[in-house]
């Protein structure tokens, strides 16, 4: 299948690159505004004439609109270009806010979290949203969806990645249109009685009542958690542990409300009112009501961004069923995917918007030919055959992205997919009785215990496969750069093995020499790097002597480390890791680094210091030892008193020295460094 033949690929194709364009590319939306039009006059005129469509300048005037409308999304989404936005106004002080509960995301250790509206400002009408953070101790009661506070508070900063390679979380709210968040204090807020509820609101309490409902069931503990998870999209009450073995066994995409989910109802519901097809215009009624049950089920899970954009993907799928010719589907799927960029484009640089596209777009096209490779005649190896492409060639399309983002592969996905596939339509089906019988205070009891132990088998048996270690890739490093020459070399394999031609072959070829050659390339860069680094790490002092593949870690605490070793690990494609007590001192070239920890030692031959990095709160006169040591730069790490680096900040700046502070500005990066003998 020549996918780019299809207009609505290529303009798909378009659209994405125009928004990756305006999203790291700044350009005014009146004028990509302006251009939009200039194009859309001139295809206009290219229509109304009858002129020769298929002319290489039509072509290149409708891609170049439609790269132009992606920016001009882009631009429309950004505050900046929103005067009502609350970033358009003046927040450093403290001040009283008006917030409207969004959603509630996973706590953790410290706090509940939530995604608010923010409705005003000092009484002064504003929009955006923001991340509310509230403290344990602070609040007895969970927020409400829907419910509305007035905070007295001061907007903070998100917590950018401190280290090389860690988790952006900043950037990953940003995606998500949150620039801020506030904080709840004692007696610093007030509820609002009255609010206006919206579908948010309802669908939330209706999830309420389902959950109180199994609850007084008796379904209670991880099997309440799945349910939760399976049909009303919400995740939050799922074990660690438990959702770790979903992510080793490659079944992940199971416990979130997601293409597969959807895409089985879907299945369902059109084998349930097969029947109407028989009845006059019943194909219609039959789409119409498939698709508000569609719809209706994605209100009860709460309309996140990934039901939406299933149910969205796949509402255009049921209408290219409904059409029943063959080349539809593929198109529908383009058309469904600008519809969603157009109205959100930040969904683009969302994980699972890219992973359901990319497994949906690879079935459509891979598992045709799959099929083609082998046709079983044992009915049973045929619905096994059947499944087992399916999940390839899902697999096939997301395990770049599974590999950049995640850096493992479950080796067992195959055997997760063909148990835990048919599992989960058994699961959809029963689950939805459950809670409709649970609802009308039918429920039997045994329909519960049976329920139960389903989930309770799925777990053991998904388990079992994230135990056998040795299936499971771990820590594969795993770049952009690998990722689009890995897609490059997918490309080239499907095309072989649909039409062999000498194109074909050799795009394949250039796939794999490329990613070969990048290989060689980047081996030789990490071979040949030298860095040593003053990593931030609260209540630690760690530093990292990289030479090559190899990575010293001076600390004197190991065991707090956590994913610090691994992200950097991954990130810099270490092969060797060893570990050194610290010393204070250390010369980098011909210059001279002292480390200054509690203890207030440093050796009396250490004067005129380059760099002097202060450790665990020593407690020192700071400006006598600057005059002592004299040091060009002063650095702070995440193992000192925040009352102690203020401080010290303040006496730098009064000395005219830099400070660098890693709990503000994160690690700090020295060049080759050589212990003092």
């Amino acid at each position: 299948m020549g996918l780019l033949r299809f207009l609505p690929i290529q303009l798909a194709f378009c659209l994405i690159f125009g928004i990756l364009m305006g999203k790291y590319i700044a350009l005014d939306y009146l004028v990509s505004g302006y251009l939009i039009l200039l194009g859309l006059i001139v295809l206009g005129l290219f229509l109304y004439f009858k002129k020769n469509l298929k002319s290489i300048f039509f072509g290149i005037v409708t891609w170049t609109t439609m790269c132009l409308i992606g920016m001009f999304v882009v631009s429309l989404s950004q505050p900046q270009n929103n005067p009502n936005h609350y970033t358009q106004k003046s927040f450093e002080k403290e001040a009283v806010w008006t917030v409207k509960i969004k959603a509630k995301l996973k706590s953790n250790s410290y706090s509940d979290r939530y995604i608010v509206w923010v409705k005003s400002l000092v009484n002064q009408p504003v929009t955006g949203k923001m991340l509310l953070s509230v403290t344990k101790d602070t609040s007895q009661l969970q927020f409400r969806v829907d419910e509305e506070f007035m905070i007295y508070s001061q907007v903070q900063e998100l917590n950018a990645a401190l280290n090389p390679h860690e988790f952006d979380y900043k950037r990953y709210m940003e995606n998500l249109g949150v620039f801020h968040q506030l904080s709840i204090s004692k007696n610093r807020y007030k509820k609002r009685l009255k609010t206006n509820r919206t579908i948010y609101g309802i669908a939330a309490s209706f999830r309420k009542k389902i959950v109180n409902t199994l609850k007084n069931n008796g379904i209670q503990g991880e099997a309440l958690a799945i349910i939760q998870a399976l049909l009303l999209g919400q995740r939050n009450d799922i074990d660690i542990n438990t959702y770790n073995n979903y992510k080793e066994a490659g079944a992940i995409h199971i416990l979130a409300v997601s293409g597969l989910h959807i895409g089985v109802l879907l299945l369902i519901l059109q084998f349930l009112f097969k029947p109407l097809e028989r009845v006059p215009k019943g194909q219609t009624f039959k789409l119409v009501i498939i698709l508000l049950l569609l719809w209706g089920f994605a209100v009860i899970a709460g309309l996140s961004p990934s039901v939406v954009r299933a149910v969205t993907m796949f509402s255009f799928i049921a209408y290219a069923q409904h059409l029943n010719r063959p080349t539809n589907t593929v198109n529908i799927l383009a058309l469904s995917l600008m519809a969603i960029l157009l109205l959100k484009p930040s969904f683009l640089f969302e994980v699972g918007f890219q992973m359901s596209y990319a497994a949906v777009f690879a079935i459509v096209w891979v598992y045709p030919i799959l099929q083609r490779l082998w046709y079983p005649t044992n009915w049973m190896v045929k619905q096994l055959w059947q499944l087992l492409s399916i999940s390839l060639a899902a697999q096939l399309g997301v395990l770049p992205l599974g590999l950049f983002y995640f850096h493992q592969f479950p080796g067992l996905f195959f055997v997760s997919n063909l148990i835990v596939v048919p599992f989960l339509g058994f699961l959809l089906i029963m689950g939805i009785l459950l809670i409709s019988l649970a609802l009308a205070n039918l429920l039997p009891n045994f329909l519960g215990v049976i329920y139960t132990y389903l989930i309770d088998l799925m777990n053991a048996i998904i388990a079992w496969i994230a135990n056998q270690e040795a299936f499971i890739l771990r820590e594969i490093s795993f770049d952009a750069i690998q990722l689009g020459l890995s897609y490059i070399l997918i490309f080239g394999v499907i095309l072989t093995l649909s039409h062999r031609s000498f194109k074909h072959i050799s795009l394949l070829l250039f796939g794999i020499i490329s990613l070969q050659g990048y290989g060689l390339i980047t081996l030789y860069q990490t071979q040949h790097k030298r860095e040593f680094l003053v990593v931030h790490k609260s209540r630690n002092t760690v530093l990292f002597d990289r030479n090559g593949q190899n990575l010293n870690i001076i600390t004197a605490d190991s065991a707090s480390l956590g994913t610090l070793v691994s992200n950097y690990k991954i990130g810099e494609r270490i092969a060797n890791i060893t570990y050194a007590t610290m010393q204070h001192n250390y010369i980098l070239m011909d210059k001279r680094i002292v480390i200054l920890d509690s203890s207030g030692v440093y050796l009396p031959t250490t004067k005129n210091a380059d760099v002097l990095l202060l450790t665990q709160s020593p407690k020192i006169h700071l400006e006598q030892l600057i005059s002592e040591l004299q040091p060009k730069l002063v650095i702070a790490d995440g193992s000192n008193y925040p009352s102690f680096v203020t401080r010290w900040k303040t006496t730098c700046l009064a000395k005219k020295i830099p400070f660098h502070d890693t709990r503000k500005k994160g690690a700090y990066q020295l060049n080759v460094l050589k212990q003092i003998q």
